[in-house]
């Protein structure tokens, strides 16, 4: 079992992402370059954070059109799990992957502060380990982190329980205080139709070891390895 690490120009939370893969969770993965083509050894997929092409035109348009994201689809296409961090949301929506859009945040400034999440299903392969309503502490770094979709997009994902995390506050309540960015319905993370795409704008990586200051990212991960592993 191999994790792919998607890589672009200007990705800079890959390194992160590796270490906590390999170093903290023990499972095997593997950086490859946007250049890649075939993706069928990897049993799952991770699109990490940081300014591909610069954030040039949108938030992660161009990585959105280059081949080896036809190769994601593809694994996505298979049920095979797929998460994208933060920039990779925002390829992911870019591509198709996952409904919805990410915007300027509601105040026009990157925002690098931690967050209170409510965990909002565990049905899907990245939340498994933890339990519903349960309140996380992971950090956000983004200027475009506002998620936006129209009011029937919102609806069906209500209904299918899609919304993977919310932004709240220590008490668990939705409140505007609480919401970083002016994310419709505070959302934080989201799932696809088939529930094994996963798109989040705070970053588990930068909360999967204590002395962090959190580890509660970890399980996003070890949900994920574990999901792979039973498939």
């Amino acid at each position: 079992m191999t994790i792919a690490i998607i890589e672009f120009g200007g990705s800079n939370c890959n390194l992160d992402v590796l270490h906590v893969l390999e170093d903290v969770v023990g499972a095997d993965a593997e950086r490859v370059w946007y250049k890649e083509t075939d993706l069928d050894r990897f049993e799952g997929a991770v699109i990490p954070g940081g300014f591909s092409y610069g954030d040039y035109l949108r938030s992660g348009a161009i990585a959105s059109r280059t081949p080896i994201m036809n190769s994601v689809k593809k694994m996505a296409d298979e049920g095979k799990p797929v998460m994208g961090i933060c920039n990779g949301f925002q390829i992911l929506t870019e591509s198709g992957l996952l409904d919805g859009a990410l915007t300027t945040n509601e105040y026009p400034k990157f925002r690098c502060e931690w967050t209170s999440l409510r965990v909002e299903t565990t049905d899907s392969p990245f939340t498994s380990a933890f339990k519903e309503g349960e309140i996380i502490r992971i950090p956000i770094a983004h200027m475009d982190g506002n998620f936006y979709a129209d009011e029937p997009t919102l609806s069906a994902m209500e209904d299918e329980e899609l919304v993977a995390f919310r932004y709240v506050n220590s008490e668990g309540r939705v409140t505007d205080e609480a919401n970083p960015n002016g994310s419709q319905e505070n959302i934080a993370g989201i799932l696809n139709h088939k529930r094994n795409v996963m798109g989040l704008m705070p970053h588990p990586e930068r909360a999967s070891e204590s002395v962090l200051g959190s580890d509660d990212g970890v399980r996003m991960f070890k949900s994920m390895v574990e999901y792979i592993s039973s498939r």
